[in-house]
């Protein structure tokens, strides 16, 4: 056959890939199919989202189809999006994350909310426990003029945490510490997200992909917690602040456990707990 007349290979424009990826992660039971869609494809293009619906009938060429469809596959598999694409929002920031660290919530921007309020804008020394992607710790420093280490017992989560800190423009100190047992000196505030899921509660199929040491702890989730509330006593100075997350149904028992450590509670909000140490 003449190589003119071979029959054309078919072409995919923006506004074909969204719709047919939409379809399949909406089989898949991903509700938020069309957003997803949207934002494997901007990441492929290096584009912003308003550019997808701008630029609907352009033809995407085939490095970039081919590398958007291996990322449809992924997400279809469950893995969450942040990762696909390599960063997540918290805070009106970007920060990177990878299958090392949790990846941030919406519901933490809750911890740094209590923050400013029941701290305002004084100087003092804050760690955070725990840090993950450093999303807290790092939003902390950005957001009031405090002196910020940031502490895991990951050593990639803490790489990932430098990167994010560098990336920000947050001078930060990182030490490697279980809880806060390698942590020299005390606190003005003590800030932690740690592990606080059941391993039998049900759960997001997506969770599957996140570290299990960032998301299950014993005791009913609350072990890693209560042995951070039982270090308050050495490195929490007086009138200091903890905040805590932790899901709804455990801050009855936390605020329990907290009062026998001289830790009063200031508020609960959503996720997150205040205390003051008497």
């Amino acid at each position: 056959m003449n190589a003119s007349l071979k029959p054309a290979v078919p072409q995919t424009t923006i506004s074909t890939w969204l719709r047919d990826a939409a379809e399949e992660l909406a089989m898949a039971n991903i509700p938020t199919a069309l957003l997803d869609a949207e934002l494997i494809l901007a990441h492929t293009l290096h584009k912003s989202r308003t550019y997808l619906h701008a630029h609907g009938d352009d033809t995407l060429d085939p490095h970039r189809l081919e590398i958007a469809n291996a990322r449809l596959d992924l997400r279809k598999d469950r893995v969450p999006v942040a990762y696909i694409i390599g960063h997540k929002e918290f805070y009106g920031r970007s920060f990177k994350v990878t299958p090392s660290v949790l990846i941030p919530r919406p519901d933490s921007e809750a911890l740094i909310e209590c923050l400013k309020k029941h701290w305002g804008e004084k100087p003092g020394r804050l760690v955070d426990v725990g840090t993950g992607s450093g999303c807290l710790g790092i939003t902390a420093k950005l957001e009031l003029p405090l002196d910020v280490t940031l502490c895991d017992t990951s050593n990639h989560a803490l790489t990932i945490a430098e990167d994010n800190a560098r990336s920000l423009g947050a001078t930060v100190t990182i030490q490697r510490s279980d809880l806060l047992t390698n942590i020299t000196g005390t606190f003005d505030i003590i800030l932690a997200n740690l592990p606080y899921v059941d391993t039998s509660w049900e759960r997001s199929p997506e969770t599957n992909h996140e570290p299990a040491l960032a998301l299950f702890a014993e005791n009913g989730g609350l072990a890693l917690i209560y042995q951070l509330i039982d270090q308050t006593g050495l490195y929490l100075k007086k009138a200091g602040l903890l905040l805590l997350e932790a899901d709804p149904t455990q801050h009855a028992a936390i605020i329990a456990h907290a009062k026998n450590r001289r830790l009063s509670i200031i508020e609960t909000s959503g996720y997150c707990l205040a205390f003051t140490k008497s």
